[in-house]
């Protein structure tokens, strides 16, 4: 045990020399057995291995990436919280900001800033609005600008939002290329690099439950900091933050938050 605690601990130690990825911010257990369901699968036997594997196979690295920021998202999550950001807070937001500054952070392959996208074309905000999405993982960004899904993946989409935004082939459905260009997409270690400042919104769902409890406190610290006064904070379902106001933030309805004027 001792020895494979040696093998994980220098691997992590690899990973963050080689791409300021620190996995030491991760919840160990989750990750430690994640990564290794995939070093197996892929004939490795130690995370040394697996490590010297990815140096010299970048797609192999790609899905090390894949596997580690979970990506895993649908259009619509929790559809009855979007219904109250769009009918509570982004009205709000475009009565107060001649330019409603968004960003979705962690955005995997993009359902979330399209699905954002979609809300704001519809109510007539999207020409005064910027919707920034970020990811780690270059192929998940990759996929997010192509804009092309299984059909089954739009199953909580509403048919008038189908109808108008997606046009659907072969079991596929695909993104409207004015929906594509109203979203800028970036490559961004959230754990590592700066945050743009004077948001009005950001987005930030089933992300932070993968952090350990530090992590968590300085990202919710740096989100705040993101924010305009009076900006909101849009987490997961199992993310509530137990006392927001340590970071300036007050709840502003289930799983919003409010930064404090």
């Amino acid at each position: 045990m001792e020895q494979e605690d040696q093998d994980f601990a220098a691997f992590i130690r690899k990973v963050k020399q080689h791409s300021a990825i620190d996995l030491a911010q991760y919840k160990e257990a989750q990750m430690k057995r994640r990564l290794t369901t995939l070093y197996s699968k892929r004939g490795f036997a130690s995370f040394t291995a697996f490590f010297d594997g990815m140096m010299k196979d970048r797609e192999l690295y790609y899905e090390f990436l894949d596997r580690m920021t979970i990506n895993v998202s649908e259009f619509w999550r929790n559809p009855n919280r979007w219904e109250v950001l769009e009918a509570k807070f982004l009205p709000e937001l475009a009565r107060e900001s001649s330019r409603i500054k968004c960003w979705s952070a962690a955005c995997s392959t993009g359902e979330e800033p399209y699905t954002l996208a979609m809300i704001l074309a519809e109510n007539g905000w999207l020409t005064q609005a910027s919707i920034l999405a970020t990811d780690l993982d270059e192929g998940a960004l990759e996929k997010a600008q192509q804009g092309v899904y299984m059909d089954r993946s739009v199953r909580d989409v509403p048919d008038k939002y189908i109808r108008k935004y997606f046009t659907h082939q072969d079991h596929l459905m695909r993104i409207s290329d004015s929906l594509k260009r109203s979203v800028q997409y970036r490559k961004q270690n959230l754990l590592h690099d700066p945050f743009d400042v004077s948001f009005d919104l950001i987005i930030c769902r089933n992300v932070m439950i993968y952090f350990t409890e530090e992590a968590k406190h300085q990202l919710y610290l740096k989100f705040s900091r993101a924010l305009k006064p009076g900006g909101i904070l849009f987490v997961g379902s199992t993310e509530q933050i137990f006392t927001p106001g340590q970071y300036d933030l007050e709840p502003a309805e289930t799983f919003f938050y409010r930064r404090k004027r």
